[in-house]
């Protein structure tokens, strides 16, 4: 039999690595990718925002994670049809309509992408303690974001080099996006020999949901879950619609607001010292949650994932192109996401909690992800409105209301503290 924990240290990494670089690859990298073809940044804030629809939605068909076969099955799966899309990507960029197709790739990995997070995360709650997930929170959100750093750090810089090595942006990419695949399917092969079949564990109970609308109705009926989806959906609005103007605001030339930094700047400044912070502030983070409970880190982590915006305005007035300025904005971005976003993950898990968990976790994952969706739409057209430096203002404003919604949250002072609820 199988036990809770399990090799945790093994396949909690490889497995949310595997999970954030489909992620980062539509929500991110496309950016890059649709600014160095000379898309413009209204379209590629509308069309690329529209990426997020799948992770909004996916609750509507995640009961059928729950309800049809294993999610070891389901991640694995989904993993597969990923590497097929980046590759049918790289195929079509050199096409005379690749907007379009690589678009409906795109799509193809959203659609993918999001339901293997569903799956992944109902393994995740599956095979850990409470005590463990809590712990763990911050291992998988590191690697999580690894994922990330490696798609807009290592691939990017990977894409700078071949525009310079080709003289041909389209080119490129498209030997960019076909490495994207290989590496996706490596993580694919990967997960398939360092996961646990914990679902075929007599050791582990596993609750099915009853019927596909209790699903819905148990999770809206919580105590305080108005409040609590309301703070899910404004947590990230300045996040949500930094992250689609950062790569612009590198990339564009200094008449235009921007620093003028290269595709491959960009991509080592993010894959070097970005990562080292990342790392320190996510494990961090989880560490600290599982010492003292969520409740005494909340405030500080809200704080820590907002402030660095600061900076970026900071950087947009003063229109400063020095190494130091930027790289110390993207060391505070990093540190301060790894770390803040521990106690978010942490708390969307308490949200989750009960009969049907992983169906519930989908739910409110997707009331995350419409809260990057909406801003998102409207972050190039704000950009071209204010200029970088009145949006980057603008970004930091966003911090508002999650910080003035923190004192009307309720869960437990020591959720997720060590020796505090230990089985779910």
């Amino acid at each position: 039999m199988i036990q809770k924990n399990k090799r945790a240290w093994v396949w909690i990494p490889f497995l949310y690595f595997t999970q954030g670089l489909p992620f980062v690859m539509v929500v991110t990298v496309s950016v890059i990718m649709y600014k160095k073809l000379g898309i413009s940044n209204a379209d590629i804030g509308l069309y690329t925002s529209w990426l997020y629809l799948p992770w909004v939605i996916k609750p509507l068909w995640s009961p059928y994670v729950d309800l049809i076969s294993t999610k070891r099955n389901w991640f694995l799966l989904m993993q597969l049809l990923v590497s097929l899309a980046l590759l049918g990507i790289g195929l079509t960029l050199p096409t005379n309509i690749f907007f379009v197709t690589t678009l409906a790739c795109f799509w193809m990995a959203a659609f993918a992408s999001a339901t293997n997070d569903v799956a992944s995360d109902g393994y995740y709650m599956i095979g850990l303690t409470q005590d463990k997930q809590s712990f763990f929170v911050g291992i998988r959100s590191v690697f999580y974001k690894l994922a990330n750093v490696t798609g807009q750090g290592l691939l990017v810089v990977l894409a700078g080099f071949l525009e310079n090595y080709y003289g041909d942006n389209t080119k490129a990419w498209s030997v960019t996006m076909i490495c994207a695949a290989i590496l996706m399917l490596t993580l694919t092969i990967t997960n398939f020999f360092v996961a646990p079949k914990y679902e075929s564990s007599e050791a582990i109970v596993i609750e099915k949901p009853k019927g596909f609308l209790e699903v819905f109705s148990s999770f809206f009926n919580k105590k305080g879950m108005g409040i609590a989806l309301a703070f899910i959906l404004f947590f990230r609005l300045g996040e949500s619609q930094l992250v689609k103007m950062a790569a612009p605001f590198f990339l564009d030339k200094p008449e235009d607001g921007g620093l003028g930094y290269s595709t491959g700047e960009v991509g080592t400044i993010y894959g070097t010292v970005g990562v080292i912070m990342l790392t320190i502030g996510g494990i961090l983070g989880g560490i600290l949650i599982s010492r003292d409970g969520l409740k005494k880190w909340m405030l500080p982590m809200v704080l820590s994932i907002n402030i660095p915006n600061a900076f970026y305005a900071l950087l947009a007035i003063t229109k400063t192109t020095n190494i130091v300025a930027v790289v110390s904005t993207v060391v505070l971005e990093q540190f301060g996401y790894g770390f803040g976003i521990a106690g978010f993950m942490v708390y969307l898990i308490y949200i989750a909690e009960g009969a049907s968990k992983t169906s519930h976790y989908a739910l409110a994952t997707g009331f995350m992800a419409l809260g990057m969706m909406l801003p998102g739409f409207i972050s190039g057209y704000v950009q071209e409105w204010l200029g970088y430096d009145g949006f980057f203002i603008w970004v930091v404003i966003g911090a508002l209301p999650a910080l003035f919604m923190l004192k009307y949250l309720d869960y437990p002072a020591d959720y997720g503290k060590k020796g505090a609820n230990l089985e779910n």
